[in-house]
């Protein structure tokens, strides 16, 4: 089996998804908490820019998921709608809407963390474009991404514990995306903040039970999350003694590993979560497979371990479903092009 590359074809395929869905109003899933009759209204009336693609946080890395694919093929055939499919959701009017939405007294842990890093993530994107076009949309976004920021900074400050889901109020995940666009975009003080954070909640870890992975609805692993963020965290002379703890036995020659998952229903939102996961853990491994010097003893059971979850993530390309192709373009294309290690 040859390894699945990010090409022309498997662009095109990719974006045709997004585009697909983010004019897509319903089906909707929306996490708005109601304090009286006004605030009734309609995904496209709540949030004017992310009202698409099942949920708001889908929206919003769905846009990314285009930013990414125009900025390694600015020429394909399917550019041009994109940009103007992307024009139409990060215009001056429909990011106030959002901003108005977010700097609600009640919306102040709306979609914290994983929404927040998402959006960060489109900040980042669109401000690491040479297009002049994503440079305006930049300019535009700038005033939210300076909210989302806000809210998710203070939600992670008054955390008491990590969050260690396989889901989206996942800690890790979350705090890793953001992270990369703290570094990204120079803000010294939320790097720092996020280190300290991180040596709080995961650096006493040891010996993680890799045998309680996967839950059922699970589109993230808690246990490779985590060490793919303490990797950006730690130098790495530090992190590897730290993986060294933390795996003990697990990912060594003779020890356990985690084998790819298995999607028993396509059609249902929560089970087609797995789909996602060989994604997830495949690019997780790559990141901390970056991190660990040569001759490691870990290296080669990851690197195994990396590939088997990267072939696998095939079936969720292929995948037809609504459930599915609504978020499932952006994990592949976080994985194809090397997101989360490339920050650039």
């Amino acid at each position: 089996m040859t390894m699945m590359q990010l090409d022309a074809e498997l662009a095109a395929r990719l974006a045709a998804w997004p585009m697909d869905s983010i004019g897509r109003e319903y089906p909707n899933k929306i996490a708005h908490v109601l304090y009286s009759d006004e605030d009734v209204g309609s995904p496209r009336q709540l949030t004017p820019a992310f009202f698409g693609c099942f949920d708001w946080h889908s929206a919003v890395h769905a846009h990314w998921c285009l930013v990414r694919l125009l900025r390694f093929f600015p020429d394909a055939e399917w550019g041009q709608a994109a940009r103007t499919i992307l024009g139409g959701s990060l215009s001056e009017d429909r990011i106030a809407g959002e901003l108005a939405y977010l700097s609600h007294p009640g919306h102040g842990s709306f979609e914290c963390p994983y929404g927040m890093a998402w959006l960060l993530q489109l900040a980042a994107e669109l401000r690491a474009s040479d297009d002049e076009q994503s440079l305006r949309w930049s300019g535009v976004l700038a005033s939210l991404e300076e909210r989302a920021a806000e809210n998710v900074r203070r939600w992670l400050d008054r955390l008491p514990y990590p969050i260690r889901t396989g889901e989206h109020n996942q800690s890790a995940f979350a705090m890793g995306l953001i992270h990369d666009w703290a570094v990204q975009s120079g803000d010294a003080g939320m790097t720092a903040f996020l280190d300290r954070r991180a040596r709080e909640f995961y650096l006493a870890d040891r010996d993680v039970p890799l045998a309680y992975e996967p839950s059922g609805h699970d589109f993230l692993s808690p246990a490779l999350a985590e060490a793919d963020l303490m990797r950006r965290v730690l130098r790495r002379e530090e992190f590897t003694t730290w993986l060294h703890g933390f795996f003990a036995e697990a990912y060594l020659p003779a020890g356990p590993t985690l084998e790819p998952v298995v999607c028993g229903d396509e059609s249902d939102g929560k089970l087609a979560h797995l789909l996602g996961l060989n994604l997830s853990r495949a690019w997780m491994l790559e990141g901390i497979l970056h991190a660990l010097p040569e001759g490691d003893p870990h290296r080669e059971p990851l690197e195994r371990s990396a590939l088997e979850h990267r072939q696998a993530g095939r079936a969720a390309i292929e995948t037809g479903d609504y459930a599915g192709t609504h978020w499932l373009a952006s994990f592949a294309v976080w994985l194809l092009s090397g997101r989360g290690i490339d920050w650039g």
